[in-house]
C-alpha cells in the first residue's frame, strides 16, 4: 500500500515539474521577454523585497555565493533591469534596486506565461480546467 502512495506521489511531482518546464519552455520560445531564467529569479526576488537589497542579502535570498550575485547584477544592470544605489547606512556598500525596465520585463514574462498556460489549458474542457485548478489549490494549501 505504501509503495502505491510513493508511485502516485512520484507521478504527481513528475507531472508538476513537466508542466512547469513546459510553461518555461513556451515562454522562452515566444522570445519576447529578453530575460534569462537566472535574471528572472533575480528580478523576482527584488520585486518581492520591501526595498533595494544589499548584494549579500540578495545572494542569501537567491541561495548563491555573493560573487555569483555580482555577475548576475552586472548583467542585469547592463540590460537596464536594475541599478546600484549608495547604501545610506554604509558608505562602502551598494544597494540593488529594480528599475522600471526590470518591472516591465517581469510583466512581459508574466504575460507570456499566462498566454502559454492558456494555450495548454485549451486541451481541457472548461469543467476540467476548473477542476484542475481546484485540485491544485487543495494540494498547495497550507493546513
Amino acid at each position: 500500500m505504501e509503495h502505491q502512495h510513493d508511485d502516485v506521489a512520484w507521478a504527481f511531482v513528475d507531472a508538476l515539474h513537466a508542466a512547469s518546464r513546459s510553461l518555461r519552455r513556451d515562454t522562452l520560445a515566444a522570445g519576447t521577454t529578453g530575460v534569462s531564467p537566472g535574471q528572472l529569479r533575480l528580478l523576482r526576488t527584488l520585486a518581492h523585497a520591501p526595498g533595494p537589497l544589499r548584494a549579500v542579502d540578495l545572494a542569501d535570498a537567491l541561495g548563491v555565493a555573493p560573487r555569483s550575485v555580482t555577475t548576475k547584477v552586472d548583467q542585469a544592470e547592463e540590460d537596464g533591469f536594475v541599478r546600484r544605489l549608495a547604501d545610506p547606512s554604509d558608505r562602502r556598500a551598494r544597494l540593488v534596486a529594480l528599475t522600471d525596465a526590470g518591472r516591465e520585463a517581469l510583466d512581459r514574462v508574466s504575460l507570456e506565461r499566462r498566454r502559454g498556460a492558456a494555450q495548454r489549458l485549451r486541451r481541457l474542457s472548461p469543467t476540467e480546467r476548473e477542476e484542475l485548478v481546484r485540485l491544485l489549490r487543495v494540494v498547495a494549501a497550507d493546513d
